[in-house]
């Protein structure tokens, strides 16, 4: 959600201070006639951010998989922001965020590892000794 967060405040530095038409001629005005220049967040082709592409399974294999995913297509994302950007400020924060998405990628990837190391291994808890009394 940072990203997100992070990605919102550049679309609203970018297009605060647009005229009427600014708007019209950009193309926006079905987007400002529903949010004005507040963030809403769509993808690139008009569909609105939804928690349904947030996928959850309770399996620990299945869901780091899911996150390697995610973190790919976001930096798939970013590449392809940084490749219609001119703007330094623009460029310099998704850089930023695309580092951002590879550091994840790999953490997620030796979680992976991890997970798969000790899926033979009988799991194994301890009791908080407290909980003994």
């Amino acid at each position: 959600m940072g990203h997100l967060e992070m990605v919102g405040t550049i679309v609203h530095q970018l297009t605060r201070n647009l005229t009427e038409s600014d708007v019209r001629e950009g193309g926006f005005a079905p987007y400002f006639i529903d949010h004005t220049t507040s963030v809403y967040p769509t993808a690139a082709s008009g569909s609105p951010w939804s928690a349904d592409g947030i996928a959850v399974t309770g399996d620990t294999i299945a869901d780091l998989t899911e996150d390697l995913a995610a973190e790919q297509k976001a930096r798939l994302t970013y590449d392809n922001i940084l490749r219609m950007s001119d703007d330094p400020d623009v460029t310099d924060a998704i850089r930023f965020l695309r580092a951002r998405e590879i550091v994840h990628f790999q953490r997620f990837g030796e979680g992976l590892r991890l997970a798969k190391d000790r899926m033979n291994e009988k799991n194994v808890y301890y009791m908080n000794p407290s909980f003994d009394k």
